[in-house]
């Protein structure tokens, strides 16, 4: 560990009035945006942006945009409130079990999905432990406990190391994983705390394996401390992917996925999901339609060595993980990379294109689908 960085803490800032980037004017025109949905960063993420450079990725990540204040989407696009089980817990797919253990982020990404989360006072976090406890020790199916929010490495480890503890001990779960930006928001955390690294050893201690949901969006992120912390919790025994959807302005031409899917691999973080960007209120600006995208995505893996191009480019609908497989002049296909209805996983579908589609929605009815057991036989599973 690099005394260098020994207790450095960066400083939060939650008014768009602080950021000195930014003139009075600019400031007073985004405030119309802050009022709606809240701004949150801090100075180390800040100073990675080129204020001189007003395409600059970092600063479309963070920085809010009046873009935002159009009306376009949903504060829940995936119908998240329809596999809430309990406060904070979700159940979508079979195997896996959701907490949202905090509604709090290292910064507030500008297309943020989960909107809701900053926008009012609301019970969608984890609020009751036991009972979380006690539903995941009732249904045998699962097998992965994912811990997510807002971010939970923004908790103190104490706290985080207590859901560990609870879930740890729970016989049929393999599977522990945290969906964090904090190796890109804010790697001090990680580096200047010996404890994370404990807990990182305890996980591996209760027989659970750990897996970490990095979220770099481009590679000016990917700093040297950035990769150092990444490489702490490498080195302490946690398995790391990344995922990020395709942002506009931010990672949408084939370069920019090329460097990042490169060197995210370079990391020991290889590309898990790119994600189509969720139709939430206030992406418009931020969305890229699917076809442009998996244009995209296909020419960025094609490349990248196959260690870089493991990604799976993929859109989370209310009706399952729905990945993006092929196009042709006519037609777009697609499948169920996993389904909210388990028979439903793996299913294939033709759509006549549509190049002005955000969202599966958008494309109606599939000109034709069919499902595993339509192909073969069909296998009982345990």
């Amino acid at each position: 560990m690099s005394s260098d960085h020994n207790m450095v803490r960066p400083k939060y800032l939650n008014k768009i009035e602080d950021i000195e980037g930014l003139s009075g004017d600019q400031q007073g025109q985004l405030a119309k945006v802050t009022e709606k949905y809240r701004f949150r960063s801090n100075d180390y993420y800040l100073s990675l942006i080129d204020w001189n450079d007003p395409d600059d990725p970092i600063r479309r990540i963070i920085i809010p945009d009046l873009c935002e204040l159009k009306e376009w989407g949903s504060l829940d696009p995936s119908d998240e409130q329809g596999i809430t089980v309990l406060p904070g817990v979700e159940h979508k797919y079979s195997s896996t079990v959701v907490l949202l253990v905090v509604n709090v982020c290292g910064g507030i990404c500008r297309y943020c999905f989960r909107k809701r989360v900053f926008v009012k006072d609301h019970s969608e976090m984890l609020t009751d432990l036991p009972a979380a406890v006690e539903y995941i020790n009732q249904h045998k199916e699962i097998t992965n406990v994912l811990m997510t929010g807002g971010d939970p490495l923004i908790l103190a480890t104490s706290k985080l190391e207590k859901i560990v503890d609870a879930v740890g001990p729970i016989e049929h779960v393999k599977i522990i994983r945290w969906g964090t930006k904090m190796p890109a928001f804010n790697p001090h955390r990680i580096i200047n705390d010996p404890q994370l690294l404990k807990l990182v050893g305890k996980c591996l201690d209760h027989g659970k394996q750990l897996y970490i949901m990095t979220h770099f969006n481009h590679i000016n992120e990917m700093t040297d401390i950035s990769i150092e912390s990444v490489k702490v919790l490498r080195n302490g025994g946690a398995v790391l992917c990344n995922q990020t959807p395709i942002i506009r302005g931010v990672n949408d031409n084939p370069q920019a996925m090329i460097d990042l899917f490169r060197k995210l691999s370079f990391a020991g973080v290889p590309p898990y999901y790119v994600f189509q960007c969720r139709p939430s209120s206030g992406n418009s600006e931020y969305a890229v339609p699917i076809e442009e995208g998996y244009r995209v995505f296909e020419r960025a893996k094609a490349n990248v060595s196959g260690l870089a191009k493991r990604a799976r480019f993929t859109m989370s609908h209310e009706s399952g993980k729905v990945e993006i497989v092929g196009m042709t002049a006519e037609h777009i296909y697609m499948k169920y990379h996993r389904a909210k209805d388990d028979k439903k996983s793996g299913s294939f579908l033709i759509f006549k294109r549509n190049p002005d589609a955000y969202w599966l929605d958008d494309y109606g009815r599939a000109i034709e689908s069919c499902s595993l057991d339509s192909l073969s036989e069909s296998f009982s599973l345990k």
